[in-house]
């Protein structure tokens, strides 16, 4: 179910909406189109730059490679009646992409078979979308009409809709008239009074409807369309894309449903504003709050791994990168609006096209102009709060190295992320040379791929992916956080503890999660430590979880790669299996291992790529250790068969997992060598730990040690710590400190 987010920024909305009122109508000017992502003189200025910048030339070259094959194809506009994945679904996309590509290429080259193409197919849109009713496939509370579902329904209006306004001066009156009767105005009403509730939703879906509509608006001269797009169906600042922008990012631009969509919803948050601002430019939508779609912009930069992938959080594919289409406009109407960034030409050169108006022109000559060295877009250490006011937790991305060589933590305290979040508060995700190390399971879907349930999520989604157990985060007595209610989760968050990400040796974070369970609360502290002797850094991990009374606590290392040794003996289970339980995400877990490791630390090593890995953690006599793999109660073969070590620790009144996550060691395949496959980490101890202070000890092989001290309450990072310890007093002022004791 879709969740609407409330705010408290409506003070603000009221005002914005008194403003709003006092504009005049929209001019009425001689018809000038496009009027939407350029204007008439942007064309000009494309069509000159054609031969100047190749980038430009081959972008152009690829829209019309687009629009000539759907001249030269057949005009089909079938009626609806396939899933995603399906030859009507896909089918509509083809055709909303053919007349996007058909409407630039006639503004840029003025050949008026592509206007005539456009007019044609929308014509033919325009004779069936009147008697269309839901569609047939069509689940939930958002049936589309041309789609299965509303929100496609809005990418065929956004993408149709320019088609339609860069042919607009080419059409007579009577065919804008069915057209728009036809066509237009019907989808329209379809989405702002059919599905008004969902139309007034803060949420992507709600980006990719009010941009749409509002897109339509300005074509059309609809001012009415244009007020309920920007303010809502009601008019009041509730809904709309003002309150979009006002609550779906936080203060620094971190976008609350998380990486993965906020990619989506980039697109129409620029291509909205982009058209705001060519037909009303005295909104200054681009200096909204502070700038926010560039804060929005440049988080979502950073929120990629060294790959350009982004980082999985949610209901995430992990294929997406900063190469997709909708960054490849956001790079463009950014350069427009905001200046020209020469750090962007590398991400600028791997998209491999531009968007065709003046930003995109930009883009291009940056690409062919500069001579001189440039630096690099930086992947730097991060922390980004969520949520409108940034007090709904937040998220840590810690850097260590640069490059295809950089490490990279990604710690997870935010709020839940709307329908797409998942129930993994402090969840932990560890990266290294673009690839991922302990993994985080993302969605379960295989996106348009029709056999697999119609392209849409799977039954595993909600009965593993979304589970706090298929993170590595602690379930408590195999509970999910929040009960898995997301209403209930929507109502909380993570919260930040303390952070220092200002030392390139030593970077820091730590927060809490303390209503994720009603008597038990959490908190993980996560330190990347580069040690002088060693050439790469390690990740001390320590997760405590403070209860008045007993439960069971499990906490999963997933990880990418293939097993290669442990340090403790095991019982494989080489004939039979069983799950590790029977809900809430453990029914999908086989059971192939399980251990009771008779000396502390334990230490599992795999193998990813040309590196080893190692997770090693302090075991108690009570601690369980379990070798997993995703796949159990699964007839349809719906999930990766990933692996897991999961530690269960059974405590009385709490503890706390200690544990570190190494890289070591190589692997030449070619060559046939290998070297260091053996973990550094020779000894783990948790001293002490108490409601005030944890201090650990981590011992390297070589000899090395260093101990981190973590104050566990202290309101300003002010106070004076001192904890008496076996071999004499460890004090220190703050919320951490680390100390090397070699002797």
């Amino acid at each position: 179910m879709l969740f609407t987010y409330s705010y408290s920024l409506l003070k603000m909305m009221r005002l914005l909406l008194l403003l709003l009122l006092c504009l005049p109508a929209l001019a009425q000017e001689p018809d000038r189109h496009p009027s939407l992502l350029s204007r008439p003189a942007d064309m000009v200025a494309v069509r000159k730059g054609l031969a100047q910048y190749p980038l430009l030339g081959k972008s152009y070259a690829a829209m019309q490679e687009i629009a000539d094959q759907g001249l030269a194809t057949p005009m089909d506009v079938p009626v609806p009646v396939d899933p995603a994945g399906g030859y009507t679904h896909e089918q509509h996309k083809r055709n909303y992409y053919a007349m996007q590509a058909a409407g630039l290429c006639y503004s840029i080259s003025k050949d008026k078979k592509y206007a005539m193409f456009v007019r044609d197919m929308l014509l033919q849109y325009s004779r069936m979308i009147p008697g269309l009713k839901n569609h047939p496939q069509a689940r939930g509370s958002s049936p589309g009409r041309l789609f299965h579902q509303a929100l496609n329904d809005c990418n065929w209006l956004a993408y149709s809709i320019q088609g339609y306004d860069a042919v607009y001066e080419t059409l007579t009156t009577e065919e804008r008239k069915k057209i728009e009767n036809g066509a237009f105005r019907p989808m329209c009403r379809f989405l702002t009074e059919d599905l008004k509730p969902w139309f007034n939703l803060v949420h992507n879906h709600g980006v990719w409807a009010v941009a749409a509509v509002g897109m339509t608006g300005y074509v059309l001269k609809d001012q009415d369309l244009v007020q309920k797009a920007l303010l809502g169906t009601e008019k009041d600042g509730k809904g709309g894309f003002l309150a979009q922008m006002s609550t779906l990012f936080s203060p620094d631009g971190y976008y609350t449903e998380g990486p993965y969509y906020v990619r989506y919803a980039l697109l129409p948050f620029f291509w909205f504003a982009q058209a705001i601002e060519n037909n009303e430019p005295s909104q200054r939508i681009f200096e909204y709050r502070n700038q926010i779609l560039k804060k929005a912009f440049y988080a979502t930069l950073q929120l990629t791994n060294s790959d350009g992938k982004f980082y999985p959080l949610n209901d995430a594919l992990k294929e997406k990168g900063w190469d997709t289409q909708e960054l490849v406009s956001a790079l463009a109407i950014t350069f427009q609006r905001y200046g020209i960034d020469p750090s962007l030409r590398q991400l600028a050169v791997q998209q491999g096209r531009v968007l065709l108006n003046a930003g995109g022109v930009e883009v291009a000559k940056l690409v062919k102009t500069t001579t001189k060295e440039v630096t690099d877009f930086v992947r730097k250490s991060v922390l980004y709060s969520d949520g409108p006011e940034g007090k709904s937790g937040g998220l840590a991305i810690l850097r260590s190295g640069a490059g295809d060589e950089q490490s990279s933590v990604v710690f997870k305290y935010t709020a839940h992320g709307l329908s797409h979040g998942h129930f993994d508060k402090l969840m932990l995700a560890f990266y290294d040379e673009g690839r991922e190390i302990l993994t985080d399971y993302g969605a379960a879907r295989f996106l348009n791929v029709e056999p697999k349930f119609g392209g849409r999520y799977l039954p595993e989604n909600d009965s593993f992916a979304m589970q706090t157990i298929a993170h590595n985060t602690v379930t408590v007595d195999e509970k999910p956080h929040f009960g898995g209610k997301e209403k209930a989760a929507e109502e909380e968050s993570g919260e930040l503890y303390f952070a220092d990400i200002n030392q390139p040796s030593a970077q820091i974070v730590s927060a809490r999660a303390n209503t994720a369970y009603s008597d038990v609360k959490l908190q993980r502290t996560l330190l990347l430590y580069r040690e002088s002797a060693q050439d790469k850094p390690i990740v001390v991990d320590i997760f405590r979880v403070n209860a008045e009374k007993a439960h069971q606590y499990d906490l999963p290392f997933y990880y990418a790669g293939h097993l290669i040794e442990t340090s403790f003996p095991y019982q494989p289970f080489l004939t039979s299996r069983q799950t590790l339980g029977k809900n809430n995400g453990y029914q999908h877990l086989w059971v192939e291992a399980e251990a009771t490791p008779k000396t502390s630390p334990a230490t599992l090593t795999w193998l990813n790529n040309s590196r080893f890995y190692s997770v090693t953690t302090a075991t108690d006599s009570t601690a369980r250790l379990f070798l997993t793999r995703i796949g159990a109660n699964d007839p349809s073969f719906n999930l990766r068969p990933e692996p897991a070590m999961i530690v269960r620790q059974k405590w009385a009144r709490g503890g706390s997992f200690l544990s570190v996550i190494e890289p070591h060691g190589q692997f030449d395949p070619t060559a046939e060598t290998a070297s260091g496959a053996q973990s550094a980490i020779a000894g783990l101890r948790l001293l002490h730990d108490s409601p005030e202070a944890t201090i650990v000890e981590v011992a390297y092989r070589n000899g090395r040690k260093f101990r981190l001290a973590v104050a566990n309450q202290d309101p300003d990072g002010q106070q004076s710590h001192q904890v008496r310890l076996s071999d004499g007093d460890f004090a220190w002022k703050g919320y951490y400190q680390i100390k090397n004791i070699n002797k």
